[in-house]
């Protein structure tokens, strides 16, 4: 019997019942969740109840109530997920992580961190520098992203093209699995052939396959200084070229996000930039970022690097940051995409990629093909150019009607696999991706990965409605 077939029970019953298994302090009823902040999606805490276990053993104490009682669970980090991989429902519980936030050990000889599950990035940022490390993974919601969740997303973000994503940066994995048993494979070291790698089926699997609950995490060395500049180009072919002559300097290059116009102008509107400092005239804009041992080492690094790309691109236009508090902003630039949802509640958006060389030919197909569906809709554009991801948010609210949707994601996503490319490029399937899942991928993964769900959660209790249909 699956768990939506199961019989609920009394939810005042359940919560008595749960109250007794478990700290009082740790569970939230309904009428708590009310107060509380649900995140991106409002149906984040839209549940039974919300627990917040304190230590890896309630966890499993809580699982084990589930199994008990036939109550799917959700597990839950930053909720700060754009797909609904964290949406629940009335009769189900939410198993919080943010209680596991301890740094359990930064080892700077080995270049190893070992972190609890609901420690933030940032905090885990924080921490590495120190010691003059990082995580090798940055993004913007690095103050409210949790490790656990980045593991069971299998986040990106920023530095992924010269760092890899989160499978890349996880060394070893603990998590509790839909039937209480617990998998502790924390190594600490790169090489291992020993198996099957277990842990890379939880890395991705958003939570459909068990609840991580600690990790070891590679760290890189982090430059002491960086600077950025904010360059014109004429397209991402441009830019592209841009960043390959930058990757073959002396000075790593740790950044290269690109941004189109309409996309620039918005965020320069709202936060309140001026417009004559930068170079809006252009179609598109390029932000890097190189690193040295100092700020001033870096800026002259990336002066040098300009100058030479001036040789060939006597038209490049753009400024260089001249401080870190000028870098601050220019990296606002890019990162508020809040901005968009201030301008377009709800705004539909979409996260794909595709070779970086096809981003033009791909933009100047995908534009009137928007328009043929409705006149006004208008895609603003920014990603991560040198690991080909690209970020589309439509100019309107949302949620849209299910035939425009479906034009929508047939204009976005039609061409992607055979330009090897894909539909989910680092947010994920959650709930509001499962459609496209089964149109995009392959006959054979989709049903391996529907083998797998019934393997690891043969009753459907584990983040149930997601990824898998």
């Amino acid at each position: 019997m699956r768990a939506e077939d199961m019989p609920a029970g009394p939810a005042p019953d359940r919560i008595a019942s749960l109250r007794a298994h478990l700290p009082d302090s740790q569970v939230l009823d309904r009428d708590a969740l009310a107060a509380r902040d649900p995140g991106w999606d409002a149906g984040n805490l839209n549940a039974l109840a919300l627990v917040r276990p304190g230590s890896v053993a309630e966890v499993i104490g809580l699982v084990s109530w589930c199994r008990a009682h036939r109550c799917a669970f959700v597990p839950q980090g930053g909720r700060t997920g754009l797909v609904g991989g964290s949406i629940t429902a009335p009769d189900q519980l939410i198993c919080d992580l943010g209680a596991l936030d301890t740094i359990e050990e930064i080892d700077p000889a080995s270049g190893i961190a070992v972190v609890q599950a609901g420690v933030t990035l940032s905090a885990l940022q924080e921490a590495a520098a120190a010691s003059g490390l990082h995580p090798g993974l940055d993004l913007a919601a690095r103050g409210s992203a949790t490790i656990g969740g980045l593991i069971a997303t299998n986040a990106g973000g920023i530095t992924a093209f010269r760092t890899g994503v989160m499978r890349h940066r996880v060394l070893g994995l603990e998590a509790v699995l839909p039937d209480g048993r617990l998998v502790d494979d924390m190594t600490r070291v790169l090489k291992t052939s020993a198996g099957y790698d277990v842990k890379q089926l939880l890395i991705g699997a958003e939570g459909t396959l068990g609840i991580v609950t600690r990790a070891v995490i590679r760290l890189d060395p982090l430059p002491n200084g960086r600077a950025t500049a904010l360059l014109g180009t004429t397209g991402a072919a441009q830019a592209l070229d841009i960043v390959r002559q930058l990757r073959s300097g002396s000075a790593p290059l740790l950044a290269a996000e690109i941004m189109w116009s309409g996309f620039a102008a918005a965020t320069c509107a709202a936060l309140g930039l001026d417009p004559a400092q930068l170079p809006l005239r252009s179609p598109c804009l390029l932000l890097v970022e190189l690193g040295a041992a100092s700020f001033e080492a870096a800026r002259s690094a990336l002066e040098d690097a300009l100058a030479a790309l001036a040789e060939t691109e006597p038209d490049l236009d753009g400024i260089v940051s001249a401080s870190m508090a000028q870098s601050a902003q220019l990296w606002r630039l890019r990162e508020d995409t809040d901005v968009l949802y201030r301008l377009h509640p709800q705004a539909p958006s979409y996260d794909i990629s595709l070779p970086a060389r096809a981003f033009d030919a791909y933009v100047a197909r995908l534009r009137p093909a928007l328009k043929a569906i409705g006149p006004a809709i208008e895609p603003y554009l920014f990603g991560h150019l040198a690991d080909g991801n690209l970020h589309i948010v439509l100019n309107r609210a949302g949620p849209l009607q299910p035939d425009v949707q479906a034009a929508v994601e047939a204009a976005i996503y039609g061409e992607l696999r055979g330009l090897g490319g894909s539909f989910s490029a680092e947010h994920g399937i959650g709930s509001k991706r499962i459609a496209a899942l089964q149109r995009h991928a392959d006959p054979v993964k989709l049903a391996l990965m529907a083998e797998l769900k019934r393997l690891f959660d043969p009753d459907n209790l584990c983040n149930p409605g997601k990824v898998v249909a």
